[in-house]
Order: structure tokens, then C-alpha cells, then sequence
């Protein structure tokens, strides 16, 4: 694709309709985007005539919504691509554990094959940024993280990524403090864990072994949370504790964090501001069946919150497909939010915050200026792009089409 382009009739949202007060729909206009050196170079109206020569690739009116970001997968984990096998029952987390330990041997596709084929599902959902944890641990060394490395380095040119270093045995239990050091020093930008009392067996020193690595090689944390209630919550409010201590504020995430969905709204509240002073993200796959954290409370409250689809048809689960917008729909399913304005402002969770529209209805995205990373669906807004999972028909990375297809005119 060209370098300097237009991309003609581009349906963008301009505000909200409302009647009495009430948002009861979403304005839309359509516009023509100067794609240049991979930025949204000049937006103008679509009655504006084009003679400056440059090659024109037709939009067809669909409308575009930022590109997403997929924040927390497994690239490693999934099995895409390969034989269909289901889940083998366990009696608990450590049956896992031992299960994965040997799993490599019996795979049916490579993991940097099976990644790849995540890589093209989530490019084909709208996603051009991906988190990714590989198991580090010593049964495996760095060899998940290599091939992973290597799917990524393909598609180098259609996505941006990050990489947390993921202890899936126990930090503490698997004795991996060196290999998670070393897999910072090899690429990954963020030390993980997993559930430091009950998988480590040792709440403080598996934290401090994580602020640790993490300050001192200059990396992020991302850590896995699935212990409930009190202990969930003593876990989050040390690992603040420790942020602050070490720095760290705005490089740290808590996935899962279930405990936040197990404490009473008044409880929650004080658990978000304490989360929002140490810039601590949460992170959340909407899981159901299970309480998950109360991300509109947490928005309100400052807290950077994000979804991420977690395991894609792998040992732990034969479910999901990468789609992180489904994902998006099974929030606003989840949590009720039902209505114009709430829909809307859902994308936020998979676009880093980013939305057409800000929570007042003035447009927001895109500028002059902008990283061209969008993608066209078909939908007349944001809020039943969320709500119907709308078909994506080209997802753009820096100007390039990257998965779907558009029409160049002659």
C-alpha cells in the first residue's frame, strides 16, 4: 500500500441524539482520511473534492472505531490450528500445573503455528496490539518465549505486542527468579506471577521476589489473581504497598483480581482509589460463572481497566476464539449496560481507554495527527459494534490494511 493515500467515505461518529435530555442515538458523518507515513495525516468532508492525484481506497461508509488491543492472552498456551481435544479433569490447580509440565511432548502443532494462527484471529477481530504471557519455567527454560518471539517477529509489520514473563509453576515454587530475569533481559517487558499465597505458598516473599526483578531490570509487572475475597484483597493492597514503595506506579497490573468482585461496593470503592493512586491497571476476561471486578465502578474511580480474552482453546479451557470485541459484548452483557451511552463507552475497555466519543458525546477520535490504526465494521456506532459483535471488515495498522479488504478505486 501507498504511503501517502486518501481513505475515502469513512463513517466516523459526531455526537450523540438525545430527546428530552436522554441519549437515544449516535450522530454520525462522513469524512475522508489522508493516511501519511502511517498517521491520519487531514480529515475532510466527504463533499470535499479530492485533486491531488494521491491513490483513493474506498471505506464503502462503514464505520470506523479505533483498532483494539488485546491485553491479556496466552500465545504459548493456545492450541489453534491443531487436533481438537478437550479439557482432562482435574481435582485443582496444581493437577494443571503437573499436566503442563509434560504437555509439550503431545502437542499437534508448534507453538510458534499455533500462535501465529492467534496472531491472524485477533488481526481479523480488529486487534493490533497484543500482552502476552509465556511460561517461564524450568521444565521448558525459554523455549515457549523463543517461539513466541518468533510468531511475533512475523508479524512485526501488522501489530505491536508485550510479553510478561509468566512463572505459570509458582515464582517461588519452581525456583524460575533467574529464568524471569533472563526473559526480561531477552525481550519481555513485564514480570508475571500467580497467586502468591496459595500457588507460592508465600504471599510476601513471592511479591518482593516480583517488585525485585521488576525494579531492578527495568520492567513492569502482571500478575495473575485468582485468590477470592479477604485474601485476594490483602494480596492487592500489599502489592500497592510495594509499587509505591518501588516506583513502579503506571507499570503494574493485576489480572483477574476476582477478590474485587467479592467485597461489598463501599469496600470496592476504597480498594479503587487505593489502585488509582499506585497506577495499578486491572485487567479482566469477564469470566462467567465466576464474580469478576466492577470495572465501571473502578473507571469511575480512576482506575485504568482493560479485557483481554485469556486462554484460547488450550489445556485450561476448549473455549474462546480470540475475539477480543466478543469479549467487549460479554461485558456489557455481564454488567447491564445496555443503553446507548454505556455500550459506547465499552469499547474503551479494548482500546486503552480510547473511544469515538468521549462520556460527555464529544468526538474524541480520531485527530489530525493520529496513529492510523482502526478498524472498519459494519455498524452504525460504537454502542451496536458492542452490542451485535458487528462483522469487521478491515482492520488497519498504521495505514496498512492489515487483515480484511477494501475496494481501491479505479
Amino acid at each position: 500500500m501507498e504511503h501517502r493515500y486518501w481513505l475515502i467515505n469513512v463513517r466516523l461518529e459526531s455526537g450523540y441524539e438525545t430527546t428530552d435530555g436522554v441519549v437515544t442515538g449516535t450522530k454520525t458523518e462522513v469524512r475522508h482520511l489522508l493516511m501519511e507515513e502511517g498517521n491520519i495525516a487531514q480529515i475532510v468532508p466527504a463533499d470535499r473534492p479530492i485533486e491531488d492525484g494521491l491513490p483513493q481506497i474506498d471505506a464503502g461508509y462503514r464505520l470506523a472505531l479505533p483498532s483494539f488491543i488485546e491485553k491479556h492472552c496466552h500465545l504459548d498456551k493456545t492450541l489453534l490450528g491443531g487436533r481438537w481435544r478437550p479439557v482432562t479433569p482435574v481435582k485443582s490447580i496444581f493437577g494443571r500445573l503437573d499436566e503442563e509440565k509434560t504437555f509439550d511432548a503431545s502437542r499437534t502443532i508448534a507453538i510458534r503455528d499455533s500462535a501465529a494462527n492467534y496472531l491472524e484471529a485477533s488481526l481479523r477481530s480488529g486487534a493490533t496490539h497484543i500482552r502476552t504471557h509465556v511460561d517461564i519455567f524450568p521444565e521448558v527454560g525459554l523455549s515457549h518465549l523463543e517461539e513466541v518471539q518468533q510468531a511475533l517477529h512475523l508479524y512485526k509489520d501488522k501489530l505491536s505486542h508485550e510479553i510478561v514473563a509468566f512463572p505459570q509453576q509458582g515464582l517461588l515454587r519452581s525456583n524460575a527468579e533467574k529464568l524471569v530475569r533472563e526473559a526480561v533481559r531477552q525481550g519481555a517487558g513485564y514480570v508475571g506471577g500467580v497467586d502468591p499465597a496459595t500457588v507460592d505458598g508465600d504471599m510476601e516473599r513471592s511479591l518482593q521476589t516480583m517488585v525485585t526483578i521488576a525494579a531492578e531490570e527495568h520492567a513492569g509487572i502482571d500478575l495473575h489473581l485468582h485468590d477470592p475475597d479477604r485474601l485476594g484483597i490483602f494480596t492487592i493492597k500489599r502489592l500497592a504497598e510495594l509499587t509505591v514503595e518501588a516506583g513502579l506506579q503506571g507499570k503494574v497490573a493485576v489480572s483477574h483480581a476476582f477478590s474485587l468482585g467479592d467485597i461489598p461496593a463501599a469496600q470496592a470503592a476504597e480498594m479503587a482509589d487505593m489502585l488509582a493512586d499506585a497506577g495499578i491497571t486491572i485487567i479482566t476476561s469477564v469470566p462467567m460463572g465466576r464474580k469478576f471486578p466492577p470495572v465501571r465502578l473502578l473507571h469511575d474511580h480512576g482506575v485504568a481497566v482493560a479485557v483481554g480474552c485469556d486462554n484460547v482453546f488450550d489445556i485450561w479451557s476448549p473455549f474462546g476464539n480470540g475475539d477480543i470485541l466478543e469479549r467487549a459484548g460479554r461485558l456489557a452483557e455481564i454488567s447491564g449496560f445496555a443503553n446507548e451511552r454505556a455500550l459506547g463507552q465499552t469499547l474503551g475497555y479494548i482500546t486503552g481507554g480510547v473511544t469515538p466519543l468521549d462520556e460527555a458525546g464529544v468526538q474524541a477520535w480520531p485527530k489530525a495527527g493520529d496513529e492510523a490504526n482502526l478498524v472498519l465494521v459494519e455498524a452504525s456506532c460504537s454502542a451496536e459494534a458492542v452490542a451485535r459483535r458487528s462483522k469487521r471488515a478491515a482492520t488497519l495498522y498504521k495505514g496498512v490494511v492489515v487483515a480484511g479488504a477494501l475496494d481501491q478505486e479505479p
